[in-house]
């Protein structure tokens, strides 16, 4: 799964986490001091509820999608979305979830708890009253408080699904990541068996492109993905990049930007889709485009000059493609071109027109 992107809400949500944490950690020390300073007995108070920092992109609640280019419209890209599906049989058997459980997992008896140590048994799942995931799961556990260089040191990591830890009593923050969605809590230690279920509100999205009825190959498409909606003004970097046809993303629920970019040249379209939680959408994004293949020659139909530069535009002179070589390869979207070549101090040119699917030579007389 890319990954990139990341860190920003990563560190978001391990912040509110490891916030509550120093809070718990607060709440302790003064109890402790009160208890020292009066004789009368302060009955034992439940811990701090742990809080949970749901992953959402942005901070906003997602909003319904909208396709500005659906199927059909003149001129315009196509870009279908199918209706969300469970995610079971869709993904990797490493990400299939599991039936419906308990909220609350047994420990693992086989896991032995040495003196002086707590067992932390762990589980999550893709919402309240949602399947628990088994599998594709990555737990870290931070100490609450950070280091004398300011780090909050890694614990412990597993990649089980429901792991039981253990560790000796103290303030921890526990981050468990599902693709690139996430959850953390602060979690207090004691003496008995501590029981946690995150709720990873995550879904999927598989992408996939096409120009007319054919498949772009995998290799020549490319998708980045967003958060939020395409017509956000904000400046934002994509939190996936290089996804490739196919592939399966796992996101935190909400709305996103898809940009599909088949080749290098103009090609390139843009949707908003919603992720829901525990389900897999499909997106085919149809280009209207075409494979062009530049071709200096001195007759009509001759061999291809060598070491020829080539510059295309658009007929209002906005420059698309730069390249050089005998057969340059050009993926164009539909609509009218201009294209320069270079070749021994002399320049040639002459316009021609790009039909979506129709792959083909555009050859560029040498007179």
């Amino acid at each position: 799964m890319p990954g990139r992107g990341l860190s920003t809400f990563r560190h978001g949500v391990l912040a509110a986490a490891f916030a509550a944490a120093a809070m718990l950690a607060a709440l302790a020390a003064a109890t402790a001091q009160s208890s020292a300073q009066t004789r009368d007995f302060l009955p034992p108070q439940p811990p701090a509820p742990s809080p949970f920092a749901p992953f959402v992109p942005g901070g906003r609640s997602p909003s319904a999608p909208s396709t500005p280019n659906a199927p059909g419209a003149p001129g315009a890209p196509g870009v279908t979305i199918t209706a969300p599906t469970p995610l079971t049989p869709q993904l990797p058997q490493s990400f299939q979830p599991a039936q419906p459980m308990a909220p609350a997992p047994p420990v693992n008896q086989t896991v032995a708890v040495p003196a002086g140590h707590v067992a932390l048994a762990l589980a999550a799942r893709y919402g309240r009253d949602a399947p628990l995931i088994n599998g594709g799961l990555i737990w870290r556990v931070y100490a609450a408080k950070p280091d004398a260089t300011g780090v909050f040191r890694l614990v412990k990591e597993d990649h089980s699904a429901a792991p039981t830890l253990v560790l000796p009593p103290g303030n921890y923050v526990v981050d468990a990541s599902l693709g690139l969605a996430s959850a953390a809590k602060a979690v207090q230690l004691r003496s008995e068996t501590v029981r946690e279920v995150f709720d990873i509100p995550a879904g999927a999205v598989r992408l996939d492109g096409r120009v007319g009825d054919a498949r772009i190959p995998a290799g020549q498409i490319s998708f980045e993905i967003f958060s939020g909606s395409q017509f956000d003004t904000a400046q934002r970097r994509p939190i996936a990049q290089n996804v490739i046809s196919g592939e399966v993303v796992l996101l935190p629920e909400g709305t996103y930007n898809i940009v599909s970019n088949y080749g290098d040249g103009n090609s390139v379209v843009r949707s908003d889709v919603h992720i829901e939680a525990g389900k897999l959408t499909d997106i085919v994004v149809t280009h209207r485009a075409a494979v062009i293949t530049l071709k200096l020659v001195n007759n009509p139909g001759g061999e291809a000059l060598a070491n020829t530069q080539w510059t295309v535009l658009t007929p209002g002179g906005d420059v698309i493609k730069e390249s050089i070589g005998a057969f340059p390869r050009i993926v164009l979207a539909e609509g009218d071109y201009h294209v320069i070549a270079r070749n021994e101090g002399r320049t040639y040119q002459r316009d021609f027109k790009v039909v979506t699917g129709v792959d083909g030579e555009v050859e560029v007389l040498a007179r």
